[in-house]
């Protein structure tokens, strides 16, 4: 069982959270992933690493609260327990070798991109963030980027915060101007990290994006997170999840990662929460 020490809510529907798993915390590094259980009949879910402290051993993790696996995670308290938090998983940021690089974040992706940034810049490389979000509502981790980059770009959709418009309109708008990356690291939704790839593709800038694709063991045995890169077959949970973003099929994997959306829905609109269950007994 793992101890939640910490819990913060981002905003509306984004969480942060701290857990004690000291064995996870002193292998982990920017760019690789958990899987948790919240209780033993739970599913699997993987969630990247958001930050870990080595000393105090604990690895922090960030996360949406919408399917019922989050939503049941959310639902936890400072001092409870989870069932399973198995890590780290994947393989960490590549940040040797590099001079200037952009990390490009989208939405709660920006809680992934966050330890890409810091570890760039703790090793003094030149990072200019950019990062986006739907409204102003939503923002997450501002402080935290402007200390972990060079330059930060904060956009939103309807234009409330920052600049207008979205990350791939800053981007475009930064390399037409003339600004050169050794690298450009993408975390976020699918179909941002494809506009990401699809921008930078005719400025041949090494692109890296972050995928996130159906997950089950993370070890490679079940083939379910399998994602087309140059024609091949990977496995995201032991060939990335990192790949090349201008050899990504997006369309086969934008398409793989819906095939349980309906399932997801039914599953969310039968379930009945225990706590309320409870309460409502309690009530009678």
């Amino acid at each position: 069982m793992y101890k939640i020490v910490r819990k913060r809510e981002l905003n509306s529907i984004v969480t942060y959270m701290e857990i004690e798993a000291p064995f996870v915390a002193r292998k982990a590094k920017a760019g690789q992933f958990i899987i948790f259980r919240v209780d033993d009949k739970s599913e699997r879910v993987p969630l990247t690493i958001a930050g870990y402290d080595r000393e105090n051993g604990t690895v922090s993790i960030i996360f949406q609260k919408v399917g019922l696996s989050t939503k049941l995670l959310g639902a936890k308290n400072e001092g409870e327990y989870i069932q399973d938090f198995v890590g780290p998983l994947g393989n960490p940021t590549d940040i040797e070798g590099k001079k200037k690089v952009c990390v490009v974040g989208g939405g709660v992706g920006c809680a992934i991109a966050y330890p890409s940034a810091k570890a760039f810049k703790e090793i003094g490389v030149e990072t200019d963030v950019i990062i986006g979000f739907r409204n102003r509502d939503v923002v997450i981790l501002e402080e935290e980027f402007k200390a972990a980059s060079d330059k930060l770009y904060l956009m939103t959709d309807d234009g409330s915060y920052g600049e207008h418009g979205f990350v791939t309109d800053k981007l475009k708008s930064l390399l037409e101007s003339g600004e050169k990356y050794d690298e450009i690291l993408a975390v976020g939704p699918l179909p941002m990290l494809k506009f990401v790839s699809m921008t930078t593709k005719p400025f041949g800038v090494k692109t890296i994006v972050s995928v996130a694709p159906i997950m089950v063991d993370g070890t490679g045995m079940c083939g379910s997170c399998r994602v087309t890169v140059a024609g091949e077959m990977k496995f995201a949970c032991v060939d990335g999840p990192e790949f090349d973003g201008h050899q990504v099929d997006f369309d086969e994997l934008i398409k793989r990662n819906s095939l349980y959306k309906d399932l997801e829905s039914e599953k969310h609109k039968d379930h009945i929460c225990r706590m309320q269950k409870m309460a409502d007994e309690l009530i009678k």
